[in-house]
């Protein structure tokens, strides 16, 4: 079988020699070179037509993320972000992103070189996801314009009377591509939508970052949740990265529990808790929505929530950067509809309309 042949962009000799020492212990892997700057990046991709780049954001002459715009333009290929867990570092990494890199490492600024090679099972898990994924589904999207959120009396006054008593919740998990397609979806949901939980994974220090993108491109209110908060029409909670999220019925309302256990298939927080703890409360009244990632989680909560008669969604293939969580919730054979990433909020609005009640 043909290796993976990688190529490492960063700026920091350490970081370049730790990124090669943990690749190069995988039997599938080959690091066929190392780039200090993007210039040099440039020529060696034509020479060494690598199959995935790690590339750093913060680097000399040409920053990554100017980088990698031009190369998603020119020549499209699965990119791995080496990023800092820091507030800036979180905004570039969501840029990156959405210019149509497949994922992202995170390093803190200090004692980088420990904690990559704490995590080189998960360096090693990325680049070989990066590169199964499809490519044509990472390709940067148009970015739409924010999105001025004009919701008159009439319709405040529809939203307001449907936060008490009303039975309709629609539970979305992603994970690998799935910060873009998140934005696809919501930006499709009208202001006056059933509440949306998403769990997405990223790190506790890109949450709010994320949530910030999602309120600013739909008509929907978009925010972290705190323990204890009662759901409400028209609004979207973010599980933070710091706790699971769950959901319970008390009091004829819908209310946030977040808790700080173990993590599940080894994300924290899990898709396979919300949808769990939406099956035991919402069942019927649910709409249950599985995008693009790596692995399976989200897949045996969405049979949970089929068997207690929610509606449910999964990403196609096509669309999706990699059909790992999507597609083994198709293999256990829980999904109602396959649906291209374009049609999911309109998806989502039909079923909400015909038989929830």
């Amino acid at each position: 079988m043909n290796k993976i042949r990688v190529l490492i962009v960063d700026d920091s000799l350490l970081i370049r020699k730790v990124l090669t020492s943990i690749l190069s212990t995988a039997p599938d892997i080959e690091v066929v070179g190392t780039a200090e700057d993007a210039f040099v990046a440039r020529e060696m991709i034509k020479q060494l037509n690598p199959n995935v780049l790690t590339l750093d954001i913060e680097m000399p002459h040409m920053d990554g993320i100017t980088f990698l715009r031009n190369l998603m333009r020119l020549r499209p290929m699965p990119v791995v972000m080496i990023s800092t867990l820091t507030e800036h570092g979180a905004e570039a990494t969501l840029d990156a992103l959405a210019l149509g890199a497949v994922d992202f490492v995170s390093k803190p600024k200090i004692n980088a070189e420990n904690t990559l090679a704490a995590y080189s099972d998960e360096i090693i898990s990325k680049v070989r996801s990066a590169a199964r994924t499809n490519v044509s589904a990472m390709t940067s999207r148009e970015q739409p314009p924010p999105v001025i959120k004009e919701v008159d009396n009439a319709m405040q006054r529809i939203i307001s009377a449907r936060t008490v008593g009303f039975n309709k919740i629609v539970v979305l998990g992603s994970s690998t591509g799935g910060t873009e397609a998140i934005k696809v979806v919501m930006r499709n949901m009208p202001a006056d939508s059933p509440p949306i939980l998403i769990t997405q994974h990223l790190p506790a220090a890109f949450s709010e970052s994320f949530v910030n993108h999602i309120d600013s491109i739909t008509q929907m209110t978009a925010s972290i949740p705190v323990h204890g908060q009662v759901v409400e029409w028209g609004n979207i909670y973010l599980a933070p990265g710091t706790h699971h999220m769950e959901v319970i019925r008390s009091n004829n309302q819908y209310v946030i529990q977040l808790q700080n256990g173990d993590p599940v298939n080894r994300h924290k927080p899990s898709v396979d808790v919300l949808f769990h703890a939406a099956a035991k409360c919402a069942g019927e009244n649910a709409v249950c929505v599985l995008l693009t990632g790596m692995g399976a989680d989200g897949a045996v909560g969405m049979q949970a929530m089929k068997a207690a008669g929610a509606k449910t969604i999964i990403q196609d293939e096509a669309s999706s950067v990699v059909w790992g969580m999507p597609g083994a919730a198709f293999k256990l054979g829980c999904a109602d509809h396959v649906v291209p990433l374009d049609d999911i909020a309109a998806k989502i609005l039909t079923l909400v309309k015909s038989g929830l009640r």
